[in-house]
């Protein structure tokens, strides 16, 4: 079987769903007679193939990005450009049986061409953001790529969301959608717990996740405030970078938190594991989520969780005794 993957976000670029597209892709490198291409942006100006596994193929098209992060609405807009005619070249070659968008938009939109020049069928899987109402920074564009949006679910064989939450926001917009629910997973073994942590320092917080609004780590920053002003001590780890950055790091510096709050910036996946070991709590204060990889792989490291009431974290969550769900960003600066 040939499967074709549409993804404008793949590591080092991206976010959750280019991680999980990467895991995936190890899982099904080990799939006898299984053949995979995948169609993915270039960090760099230049186009590259890479052999990513025996029958698995990475394919990246240049964006010029210019955050590894958030891509813009010109380098979205660039990868689907250049990614649909790289697959149409590729599939005349020598057929795909199945394409695999990874979200609605733009990965989704190539797909639905594929198939009306093509014939493919093709699955998407929702990436959060590209569903209507899901992310403030989007509410202009919203009313725009609603009708792409729609389109590319209607042509889809199944959409797949990872959580309760995220096929409900996906009915409000269009009741007659064909929805598979497949949450997200981790490897165990990759985030094991490590040693007890001295209580006898600060309460160390550990955040993953990029710096944007939607994450809500302004929130956090405020907290740590409340927090020493009330004598308690108390670090913040926030890794990850974003948009958000330098206000965050202006606030921090206005609070006289250089000592307690930390940025560390982008780290290499191979690298994460070692913070969720020197953390005591993992918080994660999103407006909205799909299901976090980041919480995910908190929980498979033994921290306990603070997060927010919000699509598939609360249902991550809820059964455990080492956590908290807060109902908003405004519980959880309290």
């Amino acid at each position: 079987m040939r499967l074709l993957m549409l993804n404008n976000e793949f590591p080092p670029l991206g976010g959750g769903t280019g991680v999980v597209n990467y895991h995936l892709l190890q899982r099904f490198a080990q799939v006898p007679g299984l053949e995979i291409d995948l169609i993915t942006s270039a960090p760099e100006r230049r186009a590259e193939e890479q052999r990513f596994a025996e029958r698995v193929h990475l394919f990246k098209v240049p964006v010029n990005n210019r955050n590894i992060h958030h891509a813009s609405n010109r380098e979205l807009l660039t990868y689907a450009a250049r990614a649909l005619p790289l697959a149409l070249r590729r599939h005349r070659a020598l057929p795909y049986d199945l394409c695999f968008a990874w979200s609605a938009v733009p990965a989704g939109w190539v797909a639905l061409v594929l198939r009306r020049l093509a014939g493919l069928r093709y699955l998407v899987r929702v990436c959060g953001p590209d569903i209507p109402g899901f992310e403030r920074r989007y509410s202009l564009i919203y009313p725009l790529l609603s009708p792409i949006i729609r389109a590319v679910w209607h042509g889809a064989e199944t959409v797949v969301a990872k959580c309760q939450g995220e096929a409900e926001m996906i009915r409000a917009v269009d009741d007659n959608v064909r929805i598979s629910l497949i949450p997200n997973g981790v490897d165990l073994a990759a985030f094991p717990p490590g040693d007890p942590i001295p209580d006898d320092g600060p309460l160390r917080l550990l955040c993953v996740a990029r710096l944007i609004e939607r994450k809500g780590q302004r929130h956090l920053i405020e907290a740590v405030k409340r927090l020493t002003d009330n004598g308690i001590a108390v670090t913040l780890d926030l890794v990850g970078t974003g948009d958000a950055r330098a206000a965050y790091e202006a606030r921090v510096r206005e609070l006289g938190l250089g000592e307690r709050v930390r940025f560390a910036g982008y780290v290499p996946r191979e690298e994460i594991a070692a913070y969720y070991m020197a953390a005591h709590v993992f918080v994660l204060p999103s407006y909205n989520e799909g299901m976090s990889v980041a919480t995910l792989e908190a929980m498979a490291a033994g921290l306990p969780i603070v997060v927010t009431r919000t699509g598939g974290t609360a249902d991550l969550v809820s059964r455990l005794l080492s956590s908290r769900i807060c109902s908003s960003t405004v519980g959880a600066r309290s």
